[in-house]
């Protein structure tokens, strides 16, 4: 029996900054007792639970089961242990792999060496029973593993959703530095929208913002279009449960209004892209964009908006982001009277440059970017 069979406990990989909007969401989707841990959430659930979380969950990157936790000062240790696992019973032959591997304040310094020290246990338990082993895949594995030491104890991990849940399988296409789908979820979260009032991106580039926006009002399922979830690989699997946890989320999808959620970008290959992302939804179609500068909006008056302005490479030379910053505050407080604005700076010494109050400011890391989600309300 596996450890998080006998605890059902799991862990929830989450982004820097999103921990309390990450505990709310997975108690919504029926986890118990939930605790906020280092660069995570511990928390407890069944298997319809599990099967919900991996599903809908918009926030969390990676679901873990534990399947083994022991004291671990050797590498010599960690391939023994590792060894007596019954890999086979867990994934075939014919199917490939992946691991990765995090060590902090142990006897095992390295991270990469500790990883291929678990892979090697892995594959020597094929051979022994086999005579052959599985492959390792890094781009698109069956199914994932992760090790974890900290302070010399170690565990091993089954990812039970089968690779990081921010690919959605809408994206496509893209443009240079996009922002992370479970960041653009966590920006929805924030602005409590519900579709009372129109919704608009003006700066939409390749529409991330604009198809998260869309998948949280119709209720779209994170993972509607993802072909494989790594739970099913768990030795105590059940398959009509999950058929029946995904028939409930699908059931609830609603359509999308015309003109409620809508974009503009001055980018015209950004605006093919995003056209092509949103078609991959469900009603994709629904959203509209078009190509503009926000300096041509006549107004957004009632609206809420969201957008990630450009800056850095996004932005090229053609214009200097404090500039194009102050221009768009100006037109928030010119033209959006009603309106309120959130919008996210990965560059944050751009918040001075909009020259309006800011209403809060939430810390939201994209990748390495230390970010900051700002609302402004335009009366």
């Amino acid at each position: 029996m596996y450890n998080y069979q006998k605890t059902n406990r799991f862990f929830a990989q989450i982004a820097d900054g999103m921990e309390d909007l990450g505990r709310e969401e997975l108690a919504s989707l029926g986890a118990r007792e939930v605790k906020t841990t280092f660069r995570g959430l511990h928390f407890s659930a069944d298997k319809s639970t599990l099967y919900r979380i991996n599903y809908t969950s918009r926030l969390c990157t990676r679901i873990l089961a534990p399947l083994i936790m022991f004291d671990c000062h050797s590498t010599n240790y960690l391939y023994s242990t590792a060894r007596k696992i019954d890999w086979p019973a867990i994934f075939g032959l014919d199917q490939t792999f992946c691991l990765s591997a995090n060590v902090s304040h142990s006897k095992i310094t390295h991270s990469q060496y500790a990883a291929l020290c678990l892979k090697d246990a892995i594959v020597d338990s094929f051979r022994d029973r086999f005579d052959t082993r599985p492959d390792v895949e890094r781009i698109n594995p069956n199914i994932h593993f992760n090790l974890h030491i900290d302070k010399n104890k170690a565990t091993i991990y089954l990812d039970t959703s089968g690779g990081s849940l921010h690919r959605r399988g809408y994206r496509k296409e893209s443009v240079e530095a996009p922002i992370q789908e479970t960041i653009a979820a966590a920006i929805i979260r924030h602005t409590c929208w519900d579709g009372q009032n129109h919704l608009y991106d003006p700066m939409c580039g390749s529409g991330t913002l604009l198809a998260e926006a869309m998948m949280h009002y119709c209720r779209i399922p994170l993972g509607y279009l993802r072909k494989n979830f790594g739970f099913t690989f768990l030795p105590d699997f059940d398959s009509a449960i999950w058929k029946s946890v995904k028939k409930e989320a699908d059931s609830q999808m609603r359509e999308l209004p015309k003109g409620l959620i809508t974009g503009s970008d001055i980018n015209q290959s950004a605006l093919e892209a995003a056209r092509g992302n949103f078609q991959s939804l469900p009603g994709g179609k629904g959203i509209t964009c078009s190509k503009m500068s926000f300096q041509d909006i006549a107004g957004l008056e009632g609206y809420t908006i969201i957008c990630n302005p450009p800056y850095g490479k996004r932005i090229g030379n053609r214009e200097d982001p404090g500039q194009l910053m102050k221009e768009f505050g100006d037109f928030l407080k010119q033209r959006c009277k009603g309106s309120n604005a959130y919008v996210y700076f990965g560059n944050r010494d751009l918040i001075k440059s909009v020259g309006l109050r800011t209403r809060w400011k939430k810390a939201l890391k994209n990748g390495p970017l230390d970010g900051r989600l700002v609302k402004y309300e335009m009366y």
